[in-house]
């Protein structure tokens, strides 16, 4: 067995892909696909759909299609066909010459509707929507006939004709398949084919004035393709019949369609309907808005495609839901960002240093470590002055036992530069403080004393004359509590929406190494966590989003979980 055989991820599909390849089910060809509907913009569950399908393809030498299974053009828009190809290529998938529209198919599908037709197994229905909904029957009680079930082939291919050709209005006639009204499955129970809809399409612009249902599309594209094996999330088991009866009765080419669960992430919604309510409500700032789970949104928070596809394969594929701590998916982030991001330092909440004994006019180039976890990322130098900017918080006039910082009379380290004593507090009218004097001991250049001294902390900064002015975003979970849904009764899930979800910090100060830093920029601001530049950026003033905080807590999670285990 190869080293990549014995290295590919185990999960109950790649079984079933692997036994199909032994036996030779399929020739030896495996062939998946992606069929998103063009209605959206792609969040982290489609994600995992998407790299699943497209692992399984490149794992075993397959072949991998991206469909778009536009067949509503109320809802669906070019803008969208463009953004999730984009997405795709963001996550690292490749479908080459594999691109296809099932609305490419319509004509084929026309064919295959009017071959159910002529054999007595499909009818065009005159029923209202209302009054098939309500004669579809329930899990308890069974369906009654359409009262226009038993019109002969010739006639139903005489008004399937007119159909096509827009002679009736939106609504007027459907297209049913003949199956049975009495089918416990409520998917068997004479399924609509066919919708009349005046609409331009984006594909085919005015071609078409019908349009297929999803169910009579979805078997039929895979079909025509080639899949053979169409992975699913589970709500479409029970439509697997349906699909199955279709393409049987067509004695056409039959893929094997194999489900798996949605898995959902603790202070998040990964629903279209959900997102889209928060967008559209106003609830945060576009598609693309670093708190959403789209994948416009990570990106922009500064994710890497890596971090989502680790993600999935780690959380891996199963029959039934689950809910993910989004610590987790956290935890691969820092772990991806640790070694891959460029240290550097800012100033969230400056606070004047002046350095009382260094030479007013002197500015010094001091080494720092890019990145302590890649040795080859080198140094960079720093400019250091007599006058620098300190985070806020790093000072306490009457410090509290175990605050180690900055106070008056205490001596703190600098990073990569000198030890530093308070001296003075400057105050203004209103009894804030506004700078702070200090002095500098020139012997312990680069942070240690020659003497041996110790001091309890070390503090980031940035040189007052030639830093840049920033904003910087902190971001925080979207929702407040762990299960956005948990709502009281007649409230919905933005009731649990975090006020503070968002900080926008105006003031900010960066070391002068990011300038010319363009958007997608990810580093490690010293001390303070994860940053990345945000679009929003310009010549002026550049613009960070945090991706995440230092802190790691999904290890605490685990030891929590192993803990009630025992």
């Amino acid at each position: 067995m190869s080293t990549e055989e014995t290295n590919r991820p185990s999960d109950f599909i790649r079984a079933i892909v692997a036994e199909d390849m032994k036996t030779n089910k399929w020739g030896g060809r495996v062939v998946t696909r992606f069929p998103p509907e063009p209605n959206g913009y792609f969040h982290i569950g489609h994600a995992k759909a998407i790299w699943t399908s497209y692992s399984i393809a490149q794992e075993f030498g397959g072949e991998f299609h991206l469909r778009f299974d536009d067949t509503n053009p109320i809802s669906e828009e070019q803008e969208f066909i463009e953004a999730i190809q984009e997405d795709f290529r963001w996550l690292g998938c490749n479908w080459g010459e594999h691109l296809y529209f099932a609305s490419d198919y319509f004509e084929q599908m026309y064919d295959y509707a009017v071959e159910l037709v002529q054999a007595g197994k499909a009818y065009v229905d005159d029923q209202t929507a209302e009054e098939i909904r309500e004669n579809r029957g329930t899990l308890t009680t069974a369906g009654r006939n359409s009262p226009y079930r038993d019109r002969t082939p010739e006639e139903n291919l005489d008004l399937f004709e007119r159909m096509k050709t827009g002679e009736f209005p939106d609504g007027s006639r459907v297209l049913r398949a003949k199956i049975d009204m009495a089918s416990p499955n409520l998917n068997m129970r004479d399924p609509l084919m066919y919708r009349i809809l005046h609409a331009s399409h984006p594909h085919r612009g005015d071609d078409w004035c019908i349009y297929p249902m999803y169910d009579w599309a979805h078997g039929l594209e895979d079909s025509i393709e080639g899949i053979t094996h169409s992975l699913c999330s589970i709500e479409f088991e029970n439509h697997r019949p349906l699909y199955d009866w279709f393409l049987d009765q067509l004695d056409v080419h039959h893929p094997q369609q194999i489900e798996f669960a949605r898995y959902n992430l603790t202070y998040t919604v990964i629903s279209k309907r959900k997102l889209r309510k928060l967008v559209e409500g106003g609830y945060v700032k576009g598609w693309d808005d670093p708190r959403l789970p789209t994948l416009r949104g990570l990106r922009r928070r500064g994710y890497a495609p890596e971090v989502i596809r680790d993600f999935a394969k780690h959380t891996g594929l199963s029959k039934y839901p689950a809910t993910f701590d989004v610590a987790l998916l956290e935890h691969f982030l820092r772990r991806h960002l640790n070694k891959h991001s460029p240290r550097v330092m800012a100033v969230l909440r400056p606070l004047k240093v002046v350095i009382t004994n260094y030479p007013e006019e002197q500015v010094e180039q001091l080494e720092a470590v890019n990145n302590p976890e890649e040795p080859a990322a080198g140094t960079r130098t720093v400019p250091f002055s007599r006058e620098i900017y300190i985070e806020g918080d790093d000072f306490m006039e009457d410090p509290p036992k175990k605050f180690y910082r900055l106070a008056p009379g205490r001596e703190v380290r600098l990073r990569y530069a000198y030890f530093v004593t308070c001296t003075d507090v400057i105050k203004d009218d209103d009894g804030r403080v506004v700078e702070l004097h200090c002095t500098y001991d020139p012997a312990t250049r680069g942070g240690d004393a020659p003497d041996g001294r110790k001091v309890k902390a070390t503090l980031h900064w940035v040189c007052a004359e030639n830093c840049l002015p920033a904003e910087v975003r902190l971001y925080e979970h979207l929702f407040a509590c762990e299960n956005p849904n948990d709502v009281e009764e007649g409230a919905d899930f933005t009731a649990n929406l975090d006020p503070h979800s968002l900080e926008v910090l105006s003031g900010c100060r960066v070391e002068p190494s990011l300038a010319g830093a363009g958007p997608g920029y990810r580093c490690q601001f010293e001390r303070l966590g994860y940053f990345c530049v945000d679009p929003d950026s310009s010549d002026a003033k550049l613009v960070f989003n945090r991706t995440v905080t230092l802190k790691d807590t999904w290890a605490k999670i685990q030891k929590r979980q192993q803990q009630k285990k025992k």
